[in-house]
């Protein structure tokens, strides 16, 4: 059964746009459930649509030795313009990215076909959109990343409604105490331990789960190495558990070179790899001199804590764990980038450590910052003094893991 995520609507209402839909996001997020969803709503409403997936070789030769030839597979739309009684005819591609030239093929349907055809296609890999979908698409494509589970989708995924229905009203109502709050952290508990994956969300047995995941990290990450060329892939999963040991903490690619034994290049296609398959995001820091912010060493996320673990190897119950405020400070980050868009949101830090974990830009000079603290301290930190001298269109407000009255409760983000 699908369960419909939150990008579906926004995904949908695209659909009446002339420019064709591309969904990104890492392997076994979700996306061709997605499309099979809006395939199914498109053909139970009468529209013309057809479906296709490049991980049929025979389907992939055909339309790498010409774009037409994908109508063998399809329905064709004409090429004169519809009248505004007709319909496009929607063409649903599942995995373009193993399209030999995807930019070439989409451009030339688009400027063939125009309005008559809509295309719909999902790409794992933003590696591969990076590289093969070149300038000429400009105009003539959206691109959405789905991401793995949020945590309101991951109570609709367990079949908590009565428990997402209390955490949208807990961010409604700003003095609103839930009486299920520990219930409600318990699942949270859940959620940064495991992760956003689908398959592991449904999953109910924990060892289960952990097979799953490493099925993930093994099976599926090793095809983002595979297929982008990564050579030594051992020093890739070594720098992968690094990077998960240094979670919320500044990347210095000196220090990772010579700790892995390879070169500074060699880390740069590391880490450009973990990013454009979905695995890492990487904040830069925030100062008034936008030359520096440019050039000092950025800050190291995770985009699901389920992957982040297992890269560790380190599954085990929340309460327990040594590394809490860097999970809940990861929570935090992926939180935020739902509600803004991730190039508004740096860090700030001063030679002498001073830290503030996230400062939002809303307009020039302004906006807010957040720092995240497993506990709610009412007494400002020196780095928050400083900070907020330094930095007054910015007001500071603390997120704590732990519901305090005077700190902003993580579940109300």
């Amino acid at each position: 059964m699908y369960i419909q995520r939150k990008i579906h609507k926004k995904i949908r209402e695209h659909l009446k746009r002339k420019e064709y839909t591309i969904i990104t996001g890492s392997r076994q997020s979700g996306k061709t459930s997605l499309i099979q969803a809006l395939y199914k709503e498109l053909e139970n409403e009468g529209e013309t649509v057809s479906y296709i997936t490049l991980e049929d070789q025979d389907i992939l030769t055909a339309l790498n030795s010409h774009p037409e030839e994908v109508f063998l597979f399809s329905v064709r739309p004409g090429k004169q313009l519809y009248t505004k009684e007709e319909r496009p005819v929607f063409l649903f591609i599942d995995e373009i990215q193993y399209a030999a030239d995807p930019s070439n093929f989409l451009k030339y349907l688009y400027d063939v076909y125009g309005e008559n055809l809509k295309i719909v296609a999902t790409g794992s890999s933003a590696f591969y959109i990076d590289n093969k979908f070149k300038d000429s698409l400009a105009g003539r494509k959206r691109i959405f990343e789905l991401k793995t589970l949020s945590f309101e989708e991951w109570l609709s995924f367990k079949d908590s409604l009565d428990l997402l229905s209390e955490l949208e009203r807990i961010r409604k109502k700003e003095e609103y105490i839930s009486p299920v709050s520990r219930e409600l952290t318990d699942s949270f508990n859940e959620y940064i331990v495991f992760g956003g994956y689908p398959a592991v969300a449904l999953e109910k047995d924990n060892d289960e789960k952990i097979l799953l995941l490493k099925e993930l990290k093994n099976a599926f990450l090793k095809k983002d190495i595979d297929e982008s060329g990564i050579n030594y892939p051992d020093k890739f999963y070594t720098l992968m558990a690094i990077l998960a040991g240094q979670t919320g903490n500044l990347v210095n690619r000196n220090e990772l070179a010579n700790t892995i034994g390879v070169d500074n290049k060699t880390i740069d296609k590391y880490l450009y790899v973990l990013q454009n398959c979905f695995h890492i995001e990487l904040i830069k820091p925030f100062y008034s001199n936008v030359r520096k912010e440019l050039t000092k060493m950025p800050k190291i996320y995770f985009k699901d804590s389920g992957m982040r673990n297992i890269a560790l190897n380190r599954l085990f119950d929340f309460k327990d764990r040594e590394d809490q405020g860097q999970l809940i400070e990861n929570y935090v980050f992926n939180r935020i980038t739902d509600i803004y868009d991730k190039d508004a949101i740096k860090f700030w830090r001063t030679t002498d450590r001073k830290e503030i974990d996230f400062i939002i830009t809303t307009s020039f000079n302004e906006g807010f910052a957040y720092e995240v603290k497993i506990k709610c301290r009412k007494i400002n930190t020196l780095s928050q003094k400083i900070f907020s001298e330094n930095y007054p269109g910015y007001p500071l407000e603390i997120i704590s893991y732990l519901y305090e009255k005077d700190c902003k409760w993580v579940l109300k983000l």
